[in-house]
This record gives structure tokens, C-alpha cells and sequence, in this order.
């Protein structure tokens, strides 16, 4: 667990709120009907076939659809293994928060998607995703995971791995019309060293945080170490990765990713301040002091946590 001296990398409580909030809620607010348009660079057609096909017992579509993804990015699993984690006898089906949250213990990355023309690059890149659909009425709902493994602009189709069907082949119009009930909610399952084919530095690593957060502290490593490889001055990645390691007792990784974050952020207090805390655990109190200090020199709205943190290392003999 991490120490009280050790911050979280969201300097902010409000934006880590936000983020938290945004991503647990699992919609982005209210979406409208969108048309099908392909990227200019993307294959016309594309259709994952090793995707496996896990057909649903009744009431079973998310344990079926998750194992679907998990199996696919490496991880083998029946949704029978899945059921009492994801399906909710009460509501005879599963929350978008328990699909995320059983990838999430599986060490897996849960990147959300919304948007219809946001799955195409997906699936062109490999990644299947999880789609929650309304196959019946607006004031009647029902509501269905599948898994959008394929798509056709030639044809006017996407594939499903759907229901009790290995191959359902759908219209776009009528995909569209059905996913767009959910705002269009789309669960990608990545291997922590994959990036989504389209990812914004604030939404991959809000959803690696989500590693972190179930303590999938390996996990997560390997996801903000995959977060550098496209954005590596990442203050965010840099910070998390310190306080993951921390919280695997790896000192000298925390140290080196707080130093490489002071390094491309010399006025990140919240960096400095954690540098000095893991520097005071190896015994290296004149380096933690000169940390410390900086923090405070700095200031923000954590300055009472800083002064804290220096009054510590002072007191230390």
C-alpha cells in the first residue's frame, strides 16, 4: 500500500475525481446518432477470425463476451470462471462497471471507447471490442453484449461473435441503431503492453490507473512503461510508475522514475516531494532534505503535505 508521504501522481483531487467519475460511469455523456465512416487509411474490410466464440447461456451474454476478449488477448478463460465476478442475478444480466472491473483483476487494461466510428481502427489494429447493444425497444430494452470482431464498407456490415451465433453479420445502419442506446460503450481488453489504436495520453493512462488501482501493481508497471513509449515526457506515467513500483517495494525503480519525472518536470512539487520520501527510506537523508525542500519551494495546493514531508526528514537522525 502506498505511504502516506507518497502521493498520487493526479496532483489535482479534482482531476483524479473527474477522471475516476468519467470512467466508472461508463458513458460520456449523451451521444448522438452517428453515421459509419471509415478513415481513409483503414482497410475497406477487416475481420478478427481468431477471435474464439464463447456461445451464451441464457442471461450469460457478459460473462461470455468478456471471456471472448480475455481468452483473445492471451488470457484463456470460460465464462462459467467470469460468472459470479460479472453476472448480477438481481438484474438478470451485468454492469458495465463489473466488465471492467473483472479485466481489471485479470491484470488487463479496460480501455473504454465511445463513439461508432471509434471501433474501426480498433479492429483493423486486432482489437476486438465489446460492444453493449439495445436489441429491442427504446422503452423496452434489451440489453446485449456482443464482440465486434469484423466490418465490411464494401458490404455494409459488421460481424458479431454474438448471442449463440459464431458469425452474426449485421447491418451497419442496424448496429449502429442498436449500440447507439448505450451511447455507443465499447470495452477494449488490451495486454498492458498494447496501446489502443487510437489513444489519448489522458484516457490510456486514466484506465492503467484503473490497474493500479485494483493493486495490479505488475500490471501496471508494464502499462506506464508501455504509456513512454508514446508520450515519454509523461509526467502522469512517470508518477505512476514510481508509486506502483513503491508499492512492490522496488525503492530503487520508484527513485529512478521520480528522478526521470523531476527530470523532464523540474516544477512538479508532487514529484520531488515523492522523491524524497523513497530516498529517506534507502537512508539517504541529505538527498531527501534537498527533495523536500524544492517540493515546499514550489508549493501548490499540496504545500501542507511537503511541509510535512520535510518536518519528517528533519526529524530523522
Amino acid at each position: 500500500m502506498l505511504s502516506s508521504r507518497i502521493y498520487h501522481h493526479w496532483s489535482c483531487p479534482l482531476l483524479l475525481l473527474g477522471i475516476i467519475v468519467s470512467l466508472l460511469a461508463g458513458c460520456a455523456g449523451f451521444q448522438k446518432s452517428e453515421s459509419p465512416v471509415l478513415p481513409p487509411n483503414l482497410p475497406p474490410a477487416m475481420e478478427l477470425e481468431a477471435v474464439p466464440f464463447y456461445p451464451q447461456s441464457k442471461y450469460q451474454c457478459g460473462p461470455s463476451s468478456l471471456a471472448m476478449a480475455l481468452t483473445f488477448s492471451g488470457l484463456p478463460i470460460s465464462p462459467e470462471a467470469l460468472q459470479s465476478q460479472v453476472y448480477t442475478p438481481s438484474r438478470k444480466g451485468s454492469l458495465q462497471l463489473a466488465m471492467v472491473g473483472a479485466t481489471r483483476r485479470r491484470g488487463r487494461i479496460a480501455y473504454t471507447t465511445y463513439g461508432l466510428n471509434s471501433i474501426w481502427p480498433e479492429i483493423a489494429a486486432g482489437h476486438p471490442v465489446i460492444v453493449l447493444q439495445n436489441l429491442g425497444l427504446s422503452w423496452i430494452p434489451v440489453w446485449h453484449y456482443a464482440v465486434a470482431i469484423g466490418y465490411d464498407f464494401i458490404e455494409n456490415t459488421v460481424t458479431l461473435r454474438s448471442g449463440i451465433s459464431e458469425r452474426k453479420v449485421m447491418s451497419l445502419h442496424t448496429f449502429g441503431r442498436t449500440w447507439a442506446h448505450s451511447e455507443y460503450w465499447g470495452l477494449i481488453v488490451l495486454n498492458p503492453s498494447q496501446l489502443p489504436a487510437i489513444a489519448g495520453e489522458k484516457d490510456y493512462l486514466a484506465a492503467v490507473f484503473g490497474l493500479e488501482k485494483s493493486r495490479q501493481y505488475a500490471a501496471a508497471i508494464e502499462g506506464y512503461q508501455t504509456a513512454l513509449t508514446r508520450w515519454p515526457q509523461s509526467l502522469i506515467a512517470f508518477m505512476g510508475l514510481g508509486n506502483s513500483l513503491y508499492a512492490l517495494g522496488d525503492l530503487p525503480g520508484a527513485e529512478n522514475a521520480f528522478r526521470m519525472a523531476v527530470v523532464n518536470h523540474p516544477r512538479a512539487a508532487d514529484a520531488h516531494n515523492n522523491l524524497a520520501q523513497v530516498l529517506l527510506e534507502q537512508g539517504r537523508k541529505r538527498e531527501a532534505l534537498e527533495s523536500a525542500q524544492r517540493a515546499v519551494a514550489i508549493g501548490g495546493v499540496m504545500g501542507e503535505v511537503y511541509e510535512s514531508t520535510l518536518k519528517e526528514i528533519k526529524s530523522k537522525k
